[in-house]
C-alpha cells in the first residue's frame, strides 16, 4: 500500500474521533431511553459503531499507518 498523505492521515484521525465520540454519547444517552424499540435501535448503532472503529484501528494497524519510534 502507497504511503498516506498527510491530509488522509489527518482525516483517518478525525473520522476515527468522530465516530468515537458519537460513540461516547450514544452509551450515555443508551441509560434514558426507555422505549424498547428505541432502545434495541440504539444497541444497534452501539454495535455498528463499535465495528467501524474496529475496522479503523486494524487499517491503521495492518498498514503501519502510525510509526512509533523507540524513545532513547
Amino acid at each position: 500500500m502507497r504511503e498516506l498523505t498527510q491530509a488522509e492521515k489527518l482525516t483517518l484521525r478525525e473520522l476515527l474521533q468522530m465516530e468515537t465520540n458519537a460513540l461516547t454519547k450514544a452509551k450515555a444517552t443508551q441509560e434514558m431511553i426507555d422505549d424498547e424499540d428505541l432502545k434495541k435501535e440504539t444497541e444497534s448503532a452501539i454495535l455498528a459503531m463499535e465495528g467501524r472503529i474496529k475496522g479503523m484501528q486494524q487499517f491503521i494497524n495492518e498498514n503501519n499507518i502510525i510509526n512509533s519510534k523507540e524513545v532513547h
